[in-house]
């Protein structure tokens, strides 16, 4: 008879488990994809939907609360209400994709890719732009610097030759 089977115990203690399981979902919500076994990946995919859920059902401290006991860093937290639960209101489920990428060569342990269906748009490009539009701002000002000082330095070089051709 097969009772208590629902969670796979991946060869690991109670606290093991769980912890493995909380810092692959916060490494998923940190990044929007994780490279592990297909095992892994399985589960941490039922507590990454149930998490999301969680999220795009309300923003209250209540919820956030009940977030905090598996993802210990604030700022995931803070990513997952405001940058990803919003891109699955209209979605029914299905947030995450296990992709399976083949056999380890080490162990020979078969992996996969556990990613987001949708992925946000991540800090760092938007970084990269503002940075490049700063940029492009302080060309564009340094371009006009120059057309607005070359006319000046013109005359500033006649100057000096019309007093050397007097003497």
């Amino acid at each position: 008879m097969r009772h208590n089977d629902k969670v796979k115990k991946l060869s690991r203690t109670t606290e093991h488990r769980n912890a493995m399981l909380n810092n692959l979902v916060t490494s998923l919500f940190e990044r929007n994809v994780v490279i592990t076994t297909t095992a892994k990946a399985k589960e941490a995919r039922k507590l990454a939907e149930k998490m999301i859920t969680i999220a795009k059902k309300e923003d209250s401290v209540h919820t956030r609360r009940e977030i905090s006991k598996r993802i210990r860093s604030n700022e995931i937290i803070k990513r997952l209400f405001e940058d990803i639960a919003p891109l699955y209101k209209a979605r029914n489920g299905g947030y995450t994709r296990v992709i399976s990428v083949g056999i380890r060569r080490g162990d020979g342990a078969s992996t996969s890719i556990l990613e987001l269906v949708e992925k946000p748009a991540s800090k760092d490009k938007e970084k990269t732009e503002k940075k490049a539009e700063k940029k492009a701002e302080k060309k564009t000002e340094k371009k006009a610097e120059k057309k607005t000082e070359k006319p000046a330095e013109k005359k500033t070089e006649k100057k000096p030759d019309k007093k050397k051709e007097k003497k």
